[in-house]
């Protein structure tokens, strides 16, 4: 018979114990966020101390939760947080984007039974499809008007 493995439910990460190495992993982070002026020296003894008594990665994720990446300016956190909030202003909300794939969807069908259509038959048919245009135009109606009150509520 084959041996069964003793199989343990998913842990979740923060959880999970942490190793020498991941502590000293977060103390080598501190030193640097201690190198750069984010940290007192009081701050950074009590953040180290800290970090070497912790048990699991929460513990040691807490302590750099405040810092950002060794190296970066304020200026260049200011710059991707201002990227990132334009990112999400120009991100369309779920409906509308639901909305535009059904008409999109729409339309490729039609064009297509009308290609069809045109091919088989041959000339003098109408160009029915054209009439998809309107709600077309509608719904980029409506997708300039929220994309316009999103950036006012900014």
């Amino acid at each position: 018979m084959a041996k069964e493995v003793a199989r343990r439910p998913e842990q979740r990460v923060d959880t999970m114990r942490a190793s020498d190495a991941d502590r000293q992993q977060i103390a080598d982070r501190l030193k640097a966020a201690l190198d750069e002026g984010r940290l007192s020296l009081a701050e950074y003894d009590d953040r180290v101390r800290d970090a070497y008594a912790a048990r699991t990665y929460a513990d040691l994720l807490e302590l750099t939760a405040d810092l950002p990446q060794p190296g970066l300016s304020a200026t260049e956190v200011s710059a991707r947080r201002a990227a990132e909030a334009r990112r999400a202003a120009r991100q369309m909300p779920t409906a509308l984007m639901v909305l535009w794939t059904v008409w999109g969807a729409l339309a490729a069908v039609n064009v297509a039974v009308w290609l069809i259509v045109a091919v088989t038959v041959g000339s003098g048919v109408y160009v029915w499809p054209v009439w998809l245009l309107v709600p077309g135009a509608a719904l980029a109606a409506v997708t300039v008007g929220v994309q316009v009150i999103r950036r006012r509520q900014d």
